[in-house]
């Protein structure tokens, strides 16, 4: 096998692919090879290419027993670090035996594995303390307080507090799954999503109250129809309009607006805008990309002390993602913040 035939081989691969020679030699490199490990290596003995000790030794050993191996390849592509699986086997060249070596990208496969384990530890983290807490309190009720009734309401009010935190979090856990298993079936109901608006603000007024604030309302249309889950969308707007009522402040404005446009660029039509704006101390911008993140917090503390679980705005990210929808958010410190969701709508003349 000449040099043009090893190279028309490896053209042909989808992977990253290249032929080491008996001499050491690299014979042949195709064009994604020769991207991820450099150009010029045609020609120059395999050390001066493949540096990482692991790839080395198996290479070696293909080239010295006739024998398949498979190792790990890590890099990085400028953007992130990446992973791949190297398959290094034996070849028949036509001047002895040399090896075959591909290199499979498995970057996504060990990013989900990440998620998966970041998740996990997540959750634990998030138990763990309103668990402690419980435990240290049941043990001091059994114990030394036992007799004490003034600590005993104290404790008890605590451990109260403490438990509805963990229901919260099961629950939105609950939620997060089964909005993520529902993603890719999309609602068919017809639905008005000003009467969702209308429904979520009727619920929130007792909140409002409490916090004194004021929700100001802007729709300019009298119906705007969508296809729809009216749960979820309820959910979505729940979730936005509350933070706005907690992290605004007291004693401030909350404007819910809903506008509707015949070409929305991000939906490629028609659309409803729905937009939460607060007056409260803003987010920096540096935290924006990273707020649907599932237990992503820019203020970890107060946060939990308003009863959040970091997964509402995760959950919401999902919800938009079924309905083709999307979310942006405007926000800089000092000058509130403004959530946007933008749902295709059913236009009708």
């Amino acid at each position: 096998m000449d040099r043009q035939q090893i190279n028309a081989l490896l053209e042909a691969l989808p992977l990253p692919a290249l032929v080491i020679g008996p001499s050491e030699i690299i014979l042949g490199a195709n064009d994604t090879a020769q991207a991820l490990l450099g150009q010029g290596m045609i020609g120059r003995h395999f050390i001066t290419a493949l540096r990482q000790p692991n790839v080395l030794d198996v290479v070696e050993a293909t080239l010295k027993h006739g024998t398949t191996h498979t190792t790990r390849y890590l890099g990085n592509d400028g953007a992130q670090d990446t992973t791949f699986v190297v398959n290094c086997a034996p070849v028949d060249i036509g001047q002895g035996a040399g090896a075959l070596i591909c290199f499979e990208d498995v970057t996504h496969v060990e990013q989900v594995g990440q998620m998966r384990r970041d998740f996990v530890a997540n959750v634990s983290h998030e138990l763990r303390s309103p668990l402690t807490a419980l435990s240290g309190f049941i043990e001091t009720l059994l114990g030394p307080a036992r007799e004490d009734e003034a600590a005993r309401e104290r404790f008890l009010g605590i451990m109260q507090i403490e438990a509805s935190r963990m229901e919260r979090l099961v629950r939105d856990l609950l939620s997060l799954s089964r909005v993520e298993s529902e993603e890719r079936q999309r609602p068919t109901t017809e639905i008005d999503i000003l009467q969702v608006i209308g429904s979520v603000l009727h619920t929130l007024q007792p909140l409002a109250l409490d916090n004194n604030v004021e929700i100001k309302t802007d729709f300019s249309p009298d119906e705007v129809l969508l296809p729809g889950d009216q749960d979820q969308l309820q959910q979505v707007l729940t979730n936005l309009i509350e933070n706005a009522i907690k992290y605004g402040g007291k004693d401030q404005q909350v404007l819910v607006r809903a506008t509707t446009t015949l070409d929305e660029p991000t939906v490629r039509g028609p659309a409803v805008v729905v937009a939460v704006r607060d007056q409260g101390p803003g987010i920096d911008p540096v935290h924006i990309p990273r707020l649907t993140e599932r237990f992503y917090r820019v203020d970890s503390h107060r946060s939990r002390e308003m009863g959040g679980t970091g997964l509402g705005l995760a959950i919401v990210k999902h919800i938009l993602n079924r309905h083709r929808g999307r979310l942006r958010i405007e926000s800089r410190p000092g000058h509130g913040s403004e959530f946007r969701v933008i749902l295709p709508m059913v236009w009708k003349r």
